[in-house]
């Protein structure tokens, strides 16, 4: 069983709890998938294979490597990329997902609709504000599925900072907040972990619910306030590859493919 197996499981089992399909969809938009080709890909460029499925036009993707060379029956030319990146190259297409396709439990069709809905959701951005908390505290309250997500979220933040901490916040003007205060983070991500913050909050399913986020150096005096008071959540270091990254489609950020 996959994480995406057990997402869908929990789904399944409850089909009425909306938290559960929430989750599905955030494992699935952060899940590295491996998308169906119609020919081998011509430098960054490459066309996904296209099937009608149940009235409508689907792609087809794995969420192991081995799921798709049992659907297709051998080797067969894909590219490895995120669900949310996906979901961002389809959303206006009129085109659905077909996912792990009589392969796995997931088994599952994602309509046209449901693509660009996750599309939408996953590109909302948060509102920047510049602002610094007058007192740091313990975090108190806050839902399991919070804290659940978070932790999912920021597993695949591979590389991005060193770590987090989630704690309670005063601001100016007695505002109190929980704050996702990010340590040492990569010039430059700071956008990417918010946009993860702000993803976890709205697909763990906590309703009104608001979450600020920060960014701090290991310098700053406030690091240790935050070390002492707060919830840690250690991100993982960005794996030392052999080959030249983004060698494969999809999978450089700074150069997402394109369909053709």
């Amino acid at each position: 069983m996959t994480p995406l197996d057990q997402a869908h499981a929990a789904m399944e089992a409850a089909p009425e709890d909306g938290a559960a399909r929430l989750r599905f969809y955030d494992r699935l938009a952060g899940s590295e998938l491996f998308l169906l080709l119609d020919a081998d890909p011509v430098g960054d460029h490459f066309r996904p294979a296209i099937f009608p499925a149940e009235g409508q036009q689907v792609a087809l993707v794995f969420d192991r490597e081995e799921r798709l060379t049992e659907f297709v029956g051998g080797a067969a030319p894909y590219a490895a990329l995120s669900g949310r990146r996906l979901a961002e190259m389809l959303a206006g297409q009129g085109i659905g997902l077909g996912v792990n396709l009589g392969v796995a439990p997931s088994s599952i069709l994602i309509g046209a609709d449901a693509v660009d809905w996750l599309a939408a959701t996953l590109a909302e951005a948060p509102e920047e504000v510049e602002e610094r908390p007058e007192e740091i505290t313990t975090p108190a309250g806050v839902p399991e599925a919070l804290l659940g997500a978070l932790d999912a979220r920021l597993a695949t933040a591979e590389g991005l900072a060193r770590m987090a901490f989630l704690v309670g916040a005063v601001h100016a003007g007695g505002r109190r907040s929980h704050l996702m205060a990010f340590i040492d983070a990569v010039p430059g991500a700071e956008p990417a972990l918010a946009r993860a913050v702000g993803a976890a909050l709205t697909f763990s399913g906590v309703e009104a619910g608001s979450l600020d986020v920060a960014f701090f150096r290991a310098s700053d005096p406030v690091a240790a306030r935050l070390a002492k008071v707060g919830l840690r959540f250690d991100l993982p270091e960005a794996p030392k590859a052999d080959r030249i990254p983004g060698a494969a489609p999809g999978m450089d950020p700074d150069a997402p493919p394109r369909l053709r």
